[in-house]
């Protein structure tokens, strides 16, 4: 089964046992004290105090909106066929305030539109914040496709325009309800007016629209199957297949709960926002990308890097981050990526550095192991997570022995510390997991490192880092086999990176990393 199959076969596996149980509040040895989360607060009001009045306001804000009531029946109930009802938005983000207009398809006489904030809410995960009236239903063209690129999108007329204000920024998911009883979703980031003091979630919704498959096309495949006949742009002007939001439920979600759950001062925005805005991380305490973010563009790599040279703690919660170099292009409406053709890619002659390859290829080749600390080394493959340097600080009150397993949380991808390419130094490897991959035996990392800024920056070496915080609850499907006890493990050890994250520069309160780089790999 090729790559981009096997990763949505598993994704719409997780996706669709979403309604039946909630993410358990759960941690080996008990979660992290609340003194904690408090001193992060203060600690980052502190360091800005010409803006304190006002960082104490919006996080007054942040804490009353993270402790009211939720809304449990934000779940789908039944997706029905494709055309049933679909729909996408305008904008991929916007500022609380900014109005967006949806394009909806359906066959249905009549459709809502529920808006729901994602996060904690006593559990229930999702907070109800809008909700549209009746609208006129109608089904609208079938996809549009422009040869050249292989690029399938939709041009459908507008159904209506959502003003968002009073909204807080957050991780949106608008639920479409159609009058024939079916529902899916569209996700949109409200992102945040700054990132100062506050731990940015980096949504990667560059890679949420390269495996979407509607109108037949995404960048790995055609709609014959064929790798070679696969799109060389995608559209935003499209609705996502599945689910409607299937990428950002699985690698991404539970995240954004464990960090509402915590209550430290938190940014929202996307790989988008943080390319066209050279201030967007701008005194961000932490920069946190998500479980699957494989596609960036150099402008988004620079300034990431740019705000870990400049103090914010970084943390890589996947596999096979910024391995994909990307363009936007039609007003940040296009995704574009040539990869092993890219001799065929414009910028091939004027602009090297740009050839929409791997990070890692010629022209400009910048392995991201440089930024990330391992490289992403292969896929499929499904392993025990082994403990390694078990007294590591991340590994507070969760018990563990070096040695200890975890069965399956290594996968479907995997990075390791690789000693031959760009290896920021001092690195400590603090889990190191035999596994076998094509045949072929290798080890996947967990790693930290810091910089003379004082950043701490951690890769969890496996995609299913995020679906780890589900494990044993339901809400992964169980599609990976992981138990309860790998996702107490899971989320303690994200509890204590999300709360010193949130603290500063790491390097400034938690032990140095232990060069151990030669003693694992020789």
């Amino acid at each position: 089964m090729d790559r981009r199959r096997f990763l949505g076969a598993a994704v719409a596996v997780a996706a669709s046992a979403a309604g039946t149980a909630v993410l358990a509040l759960r941690s080996l040895g008990g979660s992290p004290a609340a003194g904690r989360v408090q001193a992060a607060r203060a600690t980052r009001t502190s360091a800005h105090p010409s803006a304190s009045a006002s960082a104490s306001a919006s996080l007054s804000l942040e804490l009353a909106e993270q402790q009211r009531a939720g809304n449990p029946d934000w779940r789908l109930r039944s997706e029905g066929p494709p055309e049933a009802v679909e729909g996408y938005a305008d904008r991929i983000s916007v500022l609380p305030g900014e109005p967006f207009s949806l394009h909806v398809s359906t066959t249905a006489s009549a459709f809502t539109v529920s808006a729901y904030r994602v996060g904690w809410y006593g559990g229930a995960q999702a907070r109800l914040v809008w909700r549209s009236p009746s609208q006129r239903g109608r089904r609208q063209a079938a996809a549009s496709f422009t040869s050249a690129t292989r690029t399938a999108y939709a041009r459908w007329d507008p159904s209506l325009t959502v003003a968002t204000d009073g909204w807080p920024p957050g991780a949106y998911l608008l639920r479409l309800d159609a009058s024939n009883g079916h529902q899916r979703y569209l996700p949109l980031v409200l992102r945040s007016p700054s990132a100062a003091g506050r731990t940015v979630l980096m949504h990667g919704v560059a890679t949420w629209q390269a495996y979407n498959l509607w109108g037949g096309y995404s960048l790995y495949q055609g709609s014959d199957g064929a790798y070679g006949n696969r799109s060389l742009v995608v559209s935003f002007d499209r609705p996502y297949d599945g689910s409607g939001a299937e990428k950002f439920l699985v690698y991404e979600r539970a995240l954004v709960v464990l960090a509402e759950r915590l209550g430290i001062p938190l940014a929202y925005t996307t790989g988008l926002d943080v390319h066209l805005s050279p201030a967007a991380l701008d005194g961000a305490s932490a920069v946190l990308s998500l479980g699957h973010d494989e596609y960036w563009s150099p402008q988004q790599r620079a300034r990431v890097t740019r705000a870990r040279d400049a103090g914010a703690n970084l943390a890589f919660l996947g596999a096979n981050a910024c391995f994909r170099r990307i363009r936007w292009q039609a007003g940040n409406r296009q995704v574009v990526c040539f990869k092993s053709d890219f001799r065929d890619d414009p910028a091939y002659w004027q602009h090297p550095a740009e050839v929409t390859t791997d990070f890692r290829a010629n022209p400009g080749a910048d392995p991201e192991s440089s930024l990330i600390g391992v490289l992403y080394e292969g896929f499929p493959t499904d392993a025990p997570y082994r403990v390694h340097a078990a007294d590591h600080w991340l590994f507070a009150g969760t018990g563990v022995a070096a040695g200890d397993t975890f069965a399956h949380l290594v996968g479907v991808e995997y990075d390791r510390v690789t000693p031959g390419s760009p290896t920021p130094r001092p690195i400590e490897i603090l889990a190191h997991s035999p596994l076998v991959c094509a045949g072929a035996q290798s080890h996947s990392d967990t790693a930290y490192y810091t910089v003379p800024s004082g950043a701490g920056v951690f890769a969890s070496g496996t995609m299913r880092w995020v679906e780890g915080l589900m494990a044993g609850t339901g809400d992964d499907g169980g599609a990976h086999g992981m138990d309860a006890r790998t996702g107490a493990l899971v989320t303690r050890v994200t509890e204590n990176l999300l709360t010193a994250f949130a603290q500063g520069p790491a390097a400034r309160n938690r032990p140095a990393p232990r060069d151990n780089m030669h003693a694992v790999y020789g």
